[in-house]
């Protein structure tokens, strides 16, 4: 019994140290998040949230490790009578008595599951991603061919204007969080109430963040160049390499969209296949 007793107080040890464990890294893990969020944007609800969320965390734990299983066992008290007289039936109802601190693998098992879920990594929100992202910039400028909209070509424009459904969320996160521009080539003045139209339809004005006053049309790609020259953007986003490569000595952060993977022109300009592809994940 002597040594059932130590083996079972050793894997309890040794469950405590390895709940211990980690709970340490989910600690760091969410102080360093929780750091970053407050030195990023402030302290706002969401933030509230993580440190409410953390109080928790650390409580339901700490009532955790002081449970029975993990305190000094109790002396069970020796039976009386019937040991002396018949010691064979002393040894069957022993073995058949259950001490009362011993937790059952079921409930071990429960245990488990709620701290794994508890400690569960916490994925951020689409708002923080766009935040962190963009956490330098506040004007933003980008063309709308390839990266808001379906069409790839000025030519196409005459006939359909189409916004991405996939870009929407991104988009109207940016709006939140940046002074957005929106800008294009147009063959025609048809072209120019298409597009406006599609953004319209799509739900762009309607976030506040963005106005029609703010999508900017030309006739020639060097028009597009002196736009994002005159802003003056903390950020653009374009397809068309050669502007790209132009603006890398006058914008802080460039973002070229492109369906093939492409060597990195400047140390200030990331590549992504799709806007939405780039705040996909931090």
């Amino acid at each position: 019994m002597g040594v059932i007793e130590e083996a079972d107080t050793s894997s309890k040890q040794e469950n405590l140290f390895h709940l211990i464990k980690r709970f340490g890294s989910y600690l760091s893990l969410n102080i360093s998040n929780l750091f970053s969020s407050l030195s990023l944007y402030n302290l706002d609800i969401r933030s509230i949230g993580a440190v409410a969320g953390l109080a928790v965390a650390i409580v339901f734990t700490w009532r955790l490790l002081r449970s029975p299983a993990g305190g000094p066992q109790q002396r069970r008290p020796k039976r009386q009578g019937s040991s002396s007289s018949n010691p064979g039936l002393s040894s069957h109802s022993d073995a058949s008595v259950v001490p009362s601190e011993v937790r059952s693998p079921s409930d071990d098992s429960r245990a488990q599951n709620v701290v794994d879920e508890l400690f569960q990594p916490v994925k951020p929100t689409l708002a923080q991603i766009v935040m962190q992202r963009l956490s330098e910039g506040r004007k933003v400028t980008c063309r709308l061919l390839g990266v808001i909209l379906e069409e790839s070509s000025p030519e196409e424009l005459q006939k359909q204007a189409t916004v991405k459904s996939s870009v929407l969320e991104v988009l109207l996160e940016i709006t939140k969080f940046c002074d957005l521009y929106l800008m294009e080539r147009v063959l025609d003045d048809e072209s120019e109430k298409r597009v406006l139209v599609a953004l319209e339809e799509a739900g762009v004005f309607t976030s506040g963040g963005l106005v029609k006053d703010k999508v900017l049309f030309c006739s020639t790609e060097n028009g597009r160049t002196s736009f994002v020259r005159q802003l003056e953007p903390n950020w653009h986003i374009d397809t068309n390499p050669e502007i790209v490569t132009q603006l890398a000595r006058f914008i802080k952060y460039q973002l070229h969209v492109s369906p093939f993977r492409s060597e990195r022109s400047a140390a200030n300009v990331f590549s992504a296949v799709s806007l939405e592809q780039f705040f996909g994940s931090i």
